[in-house]
């Protein structure tokens, strides 16, 4: 993992209050630098934001209907699939077609 990475996952951490106590001393230097600064005031204001009750009202309704959307498009255990369009389109190597694949995987 890189750096820059770690120093993020670790202010994010921190911010959302998971951090090991281990890992505290590395925390607080990342927290004096330029870098590490920014990325606290983004980590709390995405966190102050998603705490509000606006914000997180409608990220949850939007949540819910993309999530009830998936669902309905998913298979139950003895029908057929109802498929989505596919934003990639996987084919192994040997293979004529291209594979299909789910509505979770379309991320």
């Amino acid at each position: 993992m890189d750096t820059h990475t770690r120093l993020h996952e670790t202010i994010s951490a921190l911010a959302d209050g998971e951090l090991a106590a281990s890992e505290l001393e590395l925390a607080f230097a990342a927290l004096d630098t330029d870098e590490g600064r920014q990325a606290w005031d983004a980590y709390r204001l995405i966190g102050d934001m998603l705490r509000s009750e606006q914000c997180g009202h409608a990220l949850s309704t939007e949540f819910d209907a993309r999530l009830t959307s998936r669902l309905a498009a998913e298979a139950a255990p003895d029908e057929p699939a109802v498929h989505l369009p596919l934003s990639v389109a996987i084919v192994p190597p040997g293979a004529a077609e291209p594979l299909e694949a789910g509505p979770l995987a379309q991320r």
